[in-house]
């Protein structure tokens, strides 16, 4: 019977140890205590404003995308100009991959601004959110002529 009385005793202050606020607090670093995750969306805003950055970059996303978010952003309470606008991401645990669909100006070399597009957006995103970026496919959708006004819904109230 002393042998199960000792035991209990040595199971007890094992327990009490793992218990203690001490062992709770040298239990190794706070990183790995628990898991982070990435919603799509952050970093398709961040992947937009990177974008947008770059000088040639016009505008994001297709001619259809962009007269759709000139009408929501002037509905009242619709909502403030998106920057993920011609942005998709796919995000894993540890690796992102992006597409982004650009407006180009006229006259600029559209792979040097692609390339420049892919080098900021990949930058950006590995900074902020710690994930590898596997690929950034850029779609080049239109290109903005000097002499063309922008797309402008036209407003039926004056």
């Amino acid at each position: 019977m002393t042998d199960m009385t000792e035991n209990r005793g040595a199971e007890s202050e094992t327990a009490a140890v793992r218990r203690s606020p001490l062992a709770k607090r040298s239990g190794g670093d706070a990183g790995s205590r628990g898991r982070t995750t990435i919603a799509d969306g952050v970093v398709e805003k961040i992947a937009g404003l990177a974008a947008r950055d770059v000088d040639g970059v016009h505008a994001m996303g297709s001619g259809m995308s962009r007269t759709f978010g000139a009408v929501r952003d002037r509905v009242p309470g619709g909502g403030t100009k998106s920057v993920s606008r011609g942005v998709k991401a796919e995000v894993g645990e540890v690796q992102a991959a992006l597409d982004l669909e650009i407006v180009v100006e006229y006259g600029v070399s559209i792979a040097d601004v692609a390339r420049d597009v892919r080098e900021n957006v990949i930058t950006a995103v590995e900074r902020m959110t710690g994930l590898e970026v596997v690929e950034v496919n850029i779609a080049v959708s239109d290109v903005k002529l000097p002499d063309e006004e922008e797309e402008e819904p036209e407003r039926r109230i004056q």
